[in-house]
């Protein structure tokens, strides 16, 4: 199935000169979101995956049904102030700031085998904040899974010892 034709491209949003890509469509088209969760599981089903690591918000849906799929954990990842008991957090940078990300503190084990999951790729200010997170917990980090990348934004810069996956390249367009 050709997956980038179920995304939805908005130019000029949120501002002047950028293509938003939007998943939502692809998760509204119930075969495109199966192919894509299906693509997730037969990836990670016999890697002895121990938790899968969702980033707040659209990698709670692709990383938790993955997470059910492979009968494991899942652990979000969430914005400052969003889980109720006790976090580390990791700070990161916005084109226009900083924003600060959460995990609980007993979320995963040392020598737990994770994945990390988002929707998309794009600066790699969020899931680099994510690895750092991860690895202070001890975590042996497997690889990092998303629906898109935006490789002329270069996000795999951002956690550049850590394998990339992803299912749709938005390149040049």
């Amino acid at each position: 199935m050709n997956l980038k034709k179920t995304i939805r491209s908005i130019p000029d949003w949120p501002i002047q000169g950028v293509i938003f890509r939007d998943l939502t469509t692809l998760m509204q088209d119930p075969e495109a979101f199966t192919c894509s969760c299906d693509i997730l599981y037969e990836r990670y089903r016999n890697k002895g995956i121990d938790k899968i690591v969702g980033i707040d918000a659209r990698g709670f849906v692709f990383g938790g049904v993955l997470a059910y799929k492979l009968g494991i954990g899942f652990v979000p990842v969430r914005k400052s102030g969003k889980l109720p008991g006790l976090t580390i957090k990791k700070e990161y940078d916005l084109e226009y700031g900083t924003d600060t990300l959460e995990i609980h503190e007993d979320a995963i084990s040392p020598g737990e085998k994770v994945v990390i999951v988002d929707d998309l790729i794009a600066t790699g200010g969020t899931v680099g904040a994510t690895v750092k997170l991860v690895r202070q917990l001890g975590a042996d980090l497997i690889e990092c899974a998303f629906v898109v990348e935006l490789p002329d934004l270069k996000g795999r810069e951002q956690i550049p010892d850590c394998p990339v996956f992803s299912m749709v390249s938005f390149e040049g367009e």
